[in-house]
């Protein structure tokens, strides 16, 4: 059968793009469920995450480096601020911006949510091994490196 006669299905499971965006749906999907069952999102976990890694951070450098819309990290930190996890006080340099700072218990929220990311990374990748999981990130790396036109370290 020439690739012309073969239905769009078939045709599509053979194009990495198609099957890197099924794969992302399935693994978001996964991320969203289990941190739910924490009272959670994939943004609380980003948000703490670079806080924990950068220290106190603008609500805008906190939306750069996590790549969250303005609009969305001002609600997550929001319900963040609620919960006690972080701290928004104003910049003393420039009044007219917020710093974030992670909590104490932030911290802690962030080793469970670290603990659960990780879970579902494992399932997600379950039926592949220890090298074949590498071998994955390298190349998913690389493709992404490549379409924001920077240079990862191979």
């Amino acid at each position: 059968m020439s690739p012309a006669e073969k239905p769009a299905f078939s045709q599509l499971a053979e194009m990495p793009g198609w099957l890197v965006g099924q794969a992302s749906l399935f693994s978001h999907r996964l991320l969203v469920d289990r941190l739910a069952e924490e009272g959670a999102r994939p943004y609380h976990f980003r948000l703490l995450a670079a806080l924990d890694e950068s220290g106190p951070l603008s609500q805008a450098e906190l939306g750069r480096r996590t790549g969250i819309d303005r609009s969305d990290v001002v609600a997550a930190l929001d319900e963040l601020v609620a919960d006690g996890l972080i701290e928004r006080t104003p910049d003393e340099a420039d009044r007219r911006r917020n710093v974030v700072t992670v909590t104490g218990a932030g911290k802690r929220r962030l080793r469970k949510l670290h603990r659960i990311v990780t879970g579902v990374q494992d399932e997600f990748v379950a039926p592949l091994s220890a090298a074949e999981r590498k071998t994955l990130v390298r190349l998913l790396g690389r493709l992404l490196d490549h379409h924001r036109g920077e240079s990862r370290i191979p």
